[in-house]
């Protein structure tokens, strides 16, 4: 079975459940603390190209911090760079967990898109 890199946050149900996913499709993780250790700005620009989703698909819109910050306002007039920047020096702003084999990634967990990217 393939070795995955889950970029997740251990407090977290959503990414509690996708591990668990994954793990009884029999994927080896490497699992990442997406707050201790967030991915750099170049990391998250690799990610959101192999996800083909939109950058703003990477932030945690329900989130507190994001919230705090107001960035549903200030993310239009940022550039993607800031925009990626910003992702790096706080991992809670990202929407969680990012799955990676290295090529495939998905951002979230809905059992649908898992079966369709993750099913062993």
């Amino acid at each position: 079975m393939s070795k995955l890199t889950v970029y997740q946050y251990p407090q977290c149900s959503t990414c509690r459940n996708a591990i668990k996913w994954l793990r009884a499709e029999g994927h080896e993780l490497n699992l990442i603390h997406i707050v201790e250790s967030p991915p750099t700005a170049e990391q998250l620009r690799e990610l959101v190209e192999h996800s083909e989703l939109e950058l703003k698909k990477f932030f945690n819109t329900s989130g507190e911090v994001y919230k705090s910050q107001n960035l549903k306002e200030k993310l239009p007039s940022m550039d993607a760079q800031e925009q990626l920047q910003l992702l790096s020096e706080n991992g809670k702003l990202i929407k969680r967990p990012i799955v990676t084999d290295g090529d495939k990634v998905t951002v979230g967990f809905k059992e649908a898109m898992y079966e369709e990217a993750w099913k062993a």
